[in-house]
């Protein structure tokens, strides 16, 4: 027996022949495009799940609260003075009679605070769902009065304490599988402004940090999200510590904090960083002028560092000794500040636990 092999047309092909960085280019968008999917599958609802907040007594801290218990998470509330976490929990559950609030005394600087913080937590509620690492100081003036140890308090502040909550939450994430964890960074970690050095370099390194803990823990679960705010009315600037010549530092920072084309309302901040983190955004710019600021920064540095000398030349010069002490904003006011110019911080302050 003999068999007719029928061989069918074949369709014209074109082979097309790519070179290394086009082959490189084609397997990232292979590899990209099922982890942007898979990021899509993993938005969160915040019902019922235990987010804990450092920083979280007054400020932006209170106000992302606010907006948690509405969603009706349970809360734990890490902050170094009681009476403030009182007052903060009180406030909740004024707004959210149901709200479940634990507040947890602790300085998330040392380190066995923070661990603690996180066991009280998981005592408590049985797990951390999400961790949002707020907890901040401002220190403003110039670089001449700028000691060593304010460059310590910053990093101990803004890099060592949320370090501190990553290592000690991270554990328990990864035996459940998931976790969100949220680094308010700032604007300041993106861009250097002159009279914020110390805040600034912080920043810088929590903003590398948050970036390097993505990459390596979103294939286990956890995702986490970088914040970096511009000028929000939150009221903090009555807490924010000044160098120099102090009433004039005052004046400057809280009419920025105040301005309406120059800063956004704290509410919308607080609204726009819960939704990046359910959404489990890499990182959210908030501000249209802060946006601006970075593209400036990146497209123009050279033109961009100028600007920044002259802003420099601007702001109060250094002062005599005495410019060393360093005094909160409530006690460098003047004709300036408190004025009607900076009536938004004033208001802000009285409705976020910042007096």
């Amino acid at each position: 027996m003999s068999f007719i092999q029928i061989e069918k047309p074949r369709p014209h092909v074109t082979l097309v022949t790519l070179n290394r960085p086009e082959r490189m280019n084609a397997m990232a968008f292979d590899v990209m495009i099922p982890l942007r999917d898979a990021l899509r599958e993993i938005s969160v609802d915040n019902e019922c799940r235990v987010v804990v907040i450092t920083g979280g007594s007054r400020g932006l801290g209170l106000i992302m609260a606010r907006e948690l218990a509405k969603e009706g998470a349970k809360l734990v509330l890490v902050a170094r003075h009681e009476d403030e976490l009182e007052r903060a929990a009180d406030d909740l559950r004024s707004r959210q009679p149901s709200a479940e609030v634990m507040t947890i005394a602790a300085d998330v600087r040392r380190r066995h605070d923070a661990e603690q913080s996180v066991a009280q937590a998981i005592e408590r509620f049985g797990r951390v769902d999400v961790l949002v690492n707020n907890a901040g100081i401002i220190q403003v003036g110039p670089l001449d009065h700028m000691k060593l140890s304010d460059y310590e308090d910053a990093m101990n502040t803004h890099f060592w304490g949320p370090l501190y909550m990553v290592l000690a939450s991270v554990p328990h994430m990864r035996r459940r599988g998931e976790g969100r964890i949220v680094n308010i960074s700032s604007i300041g970690g993106k861009i250097s402004v002159p009279h914020l050095v110390p805040y600034c370099a912080s920043k810088f390194a929590l903003t590398g940090l948050s970036d390097g803990l993505r990459a390596e823990l979103i294939r286990e679960g956890i995702v986490v999200t970088t914040v970096c705010p511009g000028l929000m009315r939150t009221g903090s600037a009555v807490n924010a510590m000044f160098k120099g010549k102090r009433p004039q530092e005052y004046a400057w920072f809280a009419i920025s904090d105040s301005l309406p084309l120059a800063s956004i309302d704290a509410d919308r901040a607080a609204r726009q960083i819960i939704a990046a983190s359910r959404r489990g955004d890499a990182e959210l710019i908030i501000t249209l002028q802060a946006k601006l600021a970075v593209l400036a920064h990146d497209l123009a540095p050279e033109l961009f560092a100028d600007a920044m000398a002259l802003m420099n030349r601007i702001l109060p010069a250094p002062t005599t000794p005495d410019g060393d002490q360093a005094r909160p904003g409530r006690e460098s006011e003047s004709r300036w500040a408190p004025s009607p110019l900076t009536a938004p911080t004033y208001e802000a302050a009285h409705d976020n636990n910042e007096l």
